[in-house]
């Protein structure tokens, strides 16, 4: 069977088409990050965020006891921050922006102001 010259030209565009969604796709990917800091030896503050540059208000961050307990429940304020008080037992903070956009940071890796 011969295909017309409309017919393949139609089947290269829509290859094209499907090509073009996938690299779009990818284009738009984006990582969570999130970074937390002592500030002092009481308070911590958190930073999150995505890795194309745009800040996460209102995404989910959790502080969590190694027992799983939520010990500070919180979502991250308009300028993409949370600060909190030093828990007294040992904790991780999880980042959750969503299946696959999470960041879970322990305690031995926050900076020391």
């Amino acid at each position: 069977m011969t295909r017309s010259p409309l017919h393949s030209r139609l089947l290269a565009s829509a290859a094209l088409l499907v090509l073009s969604a996938g690299f779009s796709a990818s284009a738009l990917a984006h990582n969570p990050m999130c970074e937390c800091k002592a500030i002092d030896a009481e308070q911590i503050q958190c930073t999150g965020g995505f890795s194309d540059g745009s800040g996460a208000p209102g995404v989910t961050l959790d502080v969590i006891g190694y027992d799983e307990t939520i010990l500070v429940p919180g979502k991250l304020g308009a300028d993409s921050t949370l600060t909190f008080k030093k828990p007294g037992s040992e904790f991780y903070v999880l980042f959750d922006a969503g299946p696959g956009h999470v960041v879970e940071i322990d305690q031995a890796d926050i900076q020391a102001p």
